[in-house]
């Protein structure tokens, strides 16, 4: 009797965007065309930019406040709920969430079946800190038709402990609303810094990482775009893309893989051969 190998191909795409401060409407217009177009290019898990209905640069917390929506009931999460569910797809898109009177630079993570959570920003950056709370959520992992997907967003990812989180729970995949900034001692010749965390964490972890990024300047603030998608192995499957330019990075890869070749040879398994007991307490 011969045993099936079990096989889960799934398209995955990263809309590399350039919001318009303020500009919801614009913003998300585009948004829902260009899910529509990845769809149409066979794409079932989209990745969207972080603050990509509302743009980035606030001035000021009652700006943010009054561009912020409710999760999930606001306008945004709706449009995309039901461009999810008419189209069969699983979208993670960045979104400035109102709770209450509390604000959080979140995520939401939807599905044709419906609202299937939310991530909150965990690391602030900069100024984020004049707006948002900490997330309070942790780092989830959220089952879906296409395997188990963590999320975190943009600076999460330069805490190795972030990823970690997300493998421990069984992620398979771990998207990345970002909006990556320049950053200081970056050679013009090598790959953005964000990039090789990206690769890197994607390794270490036997899992794959879509980051989707914006481009453009916002208020004098300058991002750098490269969405990439890496494969469990680390090396990147799609993109990076370029600088400056909207556009869509596209990957076709086997979930699958990243359980079933998690094992790297005879003797080592990365999950596995961690010994937390021999780690500083710290960590």
């Amino acid at each position: 009797m011969t045993n099936a190998i079990a096989e889960t191909p799934l398209t995955i795409a990263c809309l590399q965007m350039a919001p318009v401060i303020g500009e919801k409407t614009l913003n998300l217009k585009r948004s829902l065309a260009m899910i529509e177009q990845a769809a149409d290019a066979g794409a079932r898990l989209i990745v969207l930019p972080e603050l990509c209905n509302t743009g980035y640069v606030f001035q000021t917390r009652e700006e943010a406040f009054a561009l912020a929506e409710a999760v999930p009931d606001g306008e945004s999460s709706q449009l995309w709920l039901q461009l999810a569910q008419d189209r069969k797809l699983v979208i993670v898109a960045g979104i400035a969430e109102r709770a209450g009177s509390v604000l959080y630079n979140s995520a939401v993570i939807l599905g044709p079946e419906g609202y299937l959570g939310s991530f909150r920003k965990v690391h602030l950056w900069g100024d984020e800190n004049l707006f948002f709370e900490p997330g309070d959520l942790g780092f989830p992992v959220f089952p879906t038709a296409f395997g188990r997907i963590g999320v975190m967003i943009c600076y999460d990812q330069w805490f190795p402990e972030a990823y970690r989180s997300c493998a421990l729970r069984g992620a398979d995949i771990v998207c990345i609303p970002t909006n990556w900034v320049p950053i200081p001692g970056q050679d013009p010749k090598r790959e953005a810094m964000a990039n090789i965390i990206a690769m890197a964490a994607a390794h270490t972890n036997s899992m794959f990482v879509a980051a989707a990024d914006r481009v453009g300047t916002e208020r004098g603030q300058p991002f750098i775009g490269q969405s990439l998608i890496c494969s469990y192995t680390g090396w990147p499957v799609g993109g990076p893309a370029s600088s400056d330019a909207e556009e869509i990075v596209l990957a076709t890869v086997n979930v699958s893989d990243a359980r079933r070749k998690r094992r790297w040879n005879d003797h080592n398994q990365v999950l596995r051969d961690r010994r937390p007991a021999q780690y500083d307490e710290a960590l």
